[in-house]
């Protein structure tokens, strides 16, 4: 491969940095991952939580073009979903035009120009971080406001409707085998690819604190549904210190965490602080409602705690099934924290961790998955 056909575009669906939740997480690591095996990058990003242009990204992108997110009141009646036609810019169109380079759209949010006409002869590929009509249906069922409900019910059939959209990509990259199966009848080449992480080596040590861990990003609603859920029928009932961490907890469960004298809350903690929080726990307790997508926060247990438990749904169709202690019911989850409690982990399953990780779900065998298809 000559540099020339070594430049990409990537179309971000959010400036992906600083990369502090699960999407963009995968963002800024595919970024890196590529600039570091001598890619160069074209970045196209959606500017509208009031985040600052980012050093980072432009020292390892050759551009980086930010564009203003429309507001909802402007495409209030569209006929697309909200995530999509408020990422609508005439300037990113011109900016892809501005050579032949493969383009890869972050999400179906990014995909108001997959199919446009004049970019029909590019080799375009999309990158699916979830089924978004599922993922919007299922916030519909979780969200307590009345209003959210409504607005995630409509984008959601809108958002099933807009899926015929992907049938002008070349290659579609789902981050769970079951998305990917579904994904075929839009495009032929689709395939599993796991999403990109912060973790170059798993970190594991049995110098544990006595403590059980739930981590993630306690503003999302499906996150709050689930800590909520653990506190009330499984950490409530448990006589160990339960520390809960992550950005931006909810007045809700601040509340509800102060009735119980064994249970902590860290909010906002930064990057090292979480992984040491992780790595010293006794184990690491991550469940989800849904099986939508594949959970940044799992891959972070795996890499450096020495017990991960989890339900079934949360690590669907990702193929960490063996690498976990799966337990769906109150019963079981406690059964498996109580079993887990102050146990070493074995040296041989330190190496095959470390092993199938490597072998399956690093970045650079990520990276190498895609390249093919891509760059053709």
């Amino acid at each position: 491969m000559n540099d020339q056909n070594k430049k990409i575009h990537i179309v971000s669906f959010d400036i992906p940095y600083p990369p502090n939740y699960g999407g963009i997480i995968d963002v800024f690591y595919k970024i890196k991952t590529l600039f570091e095996l001598g890619y160069e990058i074209d970045l196209h990003c959606f500017d509208y939580k009031g985040k600052e242009h980012s050093d980072a990204l432009e020292s390892m992108c050759k551009n980086v073009y930010y564009y203003q997110r429309k507001k909802i009141y402007q495409v209030f009646f569209n006929w697309m979903p909200y995530i999509v036609s408020s990422r609508s810019n005439l300037e990113l169109l011109n900016n892809l035009k501005k050579d032949n380079a493969p383009i890869l759209f972050e999400g179906l949010h990014t995909c108001f120009y997959l199919d446009h006409p004049e970019l029909a002869l590019r080799n375009k590929s999309v990158w699916m971080h979830n089924i978004e009509s599922d993922y919007y249906q299922n916030l519909s069922k979780a969200d307590k406001n009345f209003i959210h409900k409504i607005h995630f019910s409509v984008e959601s059939k809108k958002l099933k409707k807009y899926e015929n959209v992907l049938y002008a990509a070349q290659n579609i990259f789902c981050v769970n085998q079951k998305d990917a199966e579904y994904m075929t009848k839009y495009c032929k080449n689709t395939m599993f690819v796991p999403l990109f992480h912060l973790n170059e080596t798993v970190d594991i040590i049995n110098e544990s604190e006595d403590y059980i861990l739930y981590h993630g990003s306690l503003d999302v609603v499906e996150n709050n549904q689930a800590i909520v859920w653990l506190i009330s029928t499984v950490f409530s009932k448990l006589p160990y210190k339960v520390i809960i961490a992550g950005k931006n907890p909810k007045e809700s469960l601040v509340k509800l965490i102060k009735n119980y004298p064994h249970i902590s809350l860290k909010s906002n903690v930064s990057k090292e602080e979480m992984k040491s929080l992780i790595q010293k726990a006794q184990a690491n307790v991550l469940i989800s409602f849904q099986s939508t997508g594949l959970k940044q926060k799992v891959l972070n247990a795996l890499y450096n705690s020495k017990h991960v438990i989890v339900n079934d749904k949360i690590v669907a169709n990702s193929g960490l099934e063996s690498l976990c202690q799966i337990a769906n019911t109150p019963e079981e989850l406690i059964h498996q924290i109580k079993l887990k409690w102050h146990q070493p982990i074995d040296i041989k399953e330190i190496e095959y961790r470390t092993s199938y990780l490597d072998e399956n779900y690093s970045n650079l065998s990520n990276v190498k998955k895609i390249i093919p298809h891509i760059f053709v």
